[in-house]
């Protein structure tokens, strides 16, 4: 029997690859062309972030010296019943005008996903209002809540119901900044539980309807399960807007010359978290004790969304 030998293969060097720093020169073009996004946000975002965290532990008048209290301004600020007042009221304004919103928003959505005519301009109508200006919409709603001409009282007074000092009372101030906020948002969220809907299997509802469940067993049994994770989303998203709400009562209380909108009106009953960091930072001039109030809020704010995604998250699992 002949054998024979093969010729092992020849082995060719392998190729060296470059180092890191020039594959990093060779695309210098592509990071070139994002680089102006970057260097943007370093520094109208990174670094006033960074520069106000600087700023908590000085006291600093915008013009003089910055003067090292460490952290004196937190302390201060833990007791500060002003700002425990501004909490309370930012949460009162969060919860009455969240919960609604997004309820309403849902119940909008369901509408306009059974609506066969017209989808495309109650789309557009429901979303107008979250692309107006929110100082018109302000200015708009401080008038429909006006004491003696406003068409809520009007409406009230109509029904032989009792009328309300809608700028001048606490709970009636909160009520009129949370409805401007709930006009705001509603198109904005019913727009996206719109599309979420769109992607639910119809069979599911078919299947729902021959078994005999009706239109309010269906929406809680099979919409509203299958809607949790853009539930979540819009629970997030209305917990940081709504705990940073500013121009609604600034701009509300504004229309009102007689009210000091820094304040947050009579009694401070519309005076927000945000709100107050604004009147100290930019009214008092204290701009050390503004930005430890910008980090409380941060932080409160932080909170509440691990809160309501560990709530939404663990009653989806």
């Amino acid at each position: 029997m002949r054998m024979t030998l093969q010729r092992p293969p020849e082995t060719v060097p392998a190729r060296s690859r470059p180092s890191g720093r020039r594959r990093v020169l060779s695309h210098w073009p592509q990071y070139l062309a994002i680089s102006p996004f970057f260097l943007i946000f370093a520094v109208f975002g990174l670094f006033p972030v960074l520069f106000s965290l600087y700023l908590a532990f000085h006291q600093w008048d915008g013009l003089g010296e910055m003067r090292y209290v460490g952290l004196q301004q937190f302390r201060f600020l833990l007791e500060d019943s002003t700002f425990w007042q501004s909490m309370g009221n930012t949460f009162i304004i969060w919860v009455i005008s969240t919960v609604p919103m997004l309820f309403m928003a849902l119940v909008i959505a369901s509408l306009l996903n059974s609506t066969v005519r017209f989808t495309a301009f109650y789309r557009i109508a429901y979303f107008i209002p979250n692309v107006t200006s929110l100082v018109a919409m302000a200015i708009f709603f401080g008038a429909v809540f006006s004491t003696n001409f406003g068409l809520v009282n009007a409406v009230l007074h109509a029904l032989g119901l009792p009328t309300g000092r809608w700028l001048t009372e606490p709970l009636g101030m909160k009520i009129a900044v949370a409805s401007v906020m709930t006009w705001q948002w509603t198109g904005y969220n019913a727009i996206i539980y719109l599309a979420g809907l769109q992607t639910i299997p119809s069979e599911l509802y078919e299947a729902a309807k021959v078994d005999g469940a009706g239109p309010v067993q269906i929406f809680f049994r099979i919409t509203v399960p299958m809607l949790r994770p853009i539930i979540l989303f819009t629970v997030v998203v209305s917990t940081v807007t709504g705990l940073q709400s500013f121009t609604e009562p600034q701009v509300l209380f504004g229309t009102n010359t007689t009210l000091n909108p820094n304040t947050g009106g009579p009694g401070q009953g519309a005076l927000t978290m945000v709100l107050y960091f604004y009147h100290q930072a930019f009214d008092n001039r204290n701009f050390g004790y503004g930005a430890a109030i910008a980090w409380l809020v941060f932080v409160v704010i932080m909170l509440f969304v691990a809160i309501n995604w560990r709530i939404v998250a663990r009653r989806s699992s």
